[in-house]
């Protein structure tokens, strides 16, 4: 799940974009919120993970961070052992 300002294929900001190229990168299932639309939403979220800022990306209902974090586990190969049951669950259903 992403949690971001805007939509997938709209992004409001240049952190929200990053994650969504990043993790687009995967073609694993996406599933997005626009915290710009729903306060208490986007309230909610940053107390629940304790942090501050948006993008904020879960993995299996695990936070894993923004936008920065998920790059660098991008270049550090983390990123795609942490998808890949993700991907192979899609594949084959």
């Amino acid at each position: 799940m992403l949690y971001m300002k805007g939509v997938p294929d709209y992004p409001q900001c240049g952190f929200s974009a990053l994650a969504i190229r990043v993790l687009r990168q995967y073609e694993v299932p996406l599933s997005a919120r626009n915290i710009i639309e729903n306060p208490e939403l986007k309230d909610a979220v940053k107390s629940f993970s304790n942090w501050p800022t948006f993008p904020q990306v879960f993995i299996k209902g695990e936070f894993i961070g923004g936008s920065d974090i998920v790059l660098n586990l991008h270049q550090n190969g983390e990123l795609k052992e942490m998808l890949k049951d993700i991907a192979a669950n899609d594949k084959s259903e």
